[in-house]
């Protein structure tokens, strides 16, 4: 993930050239154009576009803005399956339920609208993925990738449709890109910025794979960041 921020952000800032004064602005938007595949509409079809998204704040509206940002970035009108990872709750709290309701219903709010497909979690205990099973009020999680696999080889009835993935990207993306590590990749790709004011929000990780080969065509990171007027 670092590797992939700095060398966008080094070639964006190669590209804009040092002269613009990058601090006046309220929104940067890093993209090297060509590093992007958008899909033909005419292979839409043929493909699925799947993504995870790594959220930090407590915003669920962040939700919203990854995947209108991985559809625009695309050029699709909707992505084929999102699997959220729980923001980050404070010290000394567990996870629960009523945390993660305003984020499920902003994805049950997705799903209804047509933007994404099929909605699962990551990182999600067997009790606790139950219990927003049966909770959730549009649609039900359709896949997960959660702590362990085991806890799933015998579930009850009403998750007998569920597919359970084995999670190779555990832990949240303080773990995949801390602070202060998104802040060094900043300070020595962008001159002039004041890396230290700004904070990453969340990131979504897409993958566009080819359905009859089950291969991926292209692959990718977005992230959202702000930076803080102190």
């Amino acid at each position: 993930v670092r590797d992939c921020i700095q060398k966008t952000l080094t070639e964006w800032s190669s590209k804009i050239g040092q002269d613009q004064n990058q601090e006046t602005l309220e929104v940067l938007e890093c993209t090297v154009a060509q590093a992007i595949e958008k899909i033909n509409p005419e292979e839409r079809d043929e493909l699925k576009v799947s993504a995870k998204l790594f959220i930090v704040g407590s915003n669920s509206s962040s939700i919203r803005d990854a995947v209108d940002l991985a559809c625009s970035a695309l050029g699709v009108a909707q992505l084929d399956s999102v699997i959220i990872v729980p923001p980050p709750v404070e010290d000394g709290t567990n996870l629960s339920l009523e945390y993660l309701q305003p984020y499920w219903k902003e994805l049950e709010n997705l799903v209804q609208n047509k933007k994404i497909v099929a909605i699962g979690t990551s990182d999600l205990d067997k009790t606790l993925l139950e219990q927003l099973y049966l909770w959730a009020q549009a649609e039900q999680p359709q896949f997960s990738q959660p702590v362990l696999v085991g806890e799933f080889l015998q579930s009850p009835d009403h998750l007998c449709d569920y597919q359970c993935f084995m999670n190779t990207e555990r832990g949240q993306l303080q773990e995949l890109l801390c602070e202060a590590s998104f802040q060094e990749v900043l300070q020595d790709s962008i001159q002039n910025v004041k890396a230290n004011k700004w904070i990453p929000l969340w990131l979504l990780r897409y993958s566009v794979i080819v359905k009859s080969r089950g291969i991926i065509k292209s692959k990718g990171y977005i992230i959202q960041a702000k930076r803080n007027a102190s």
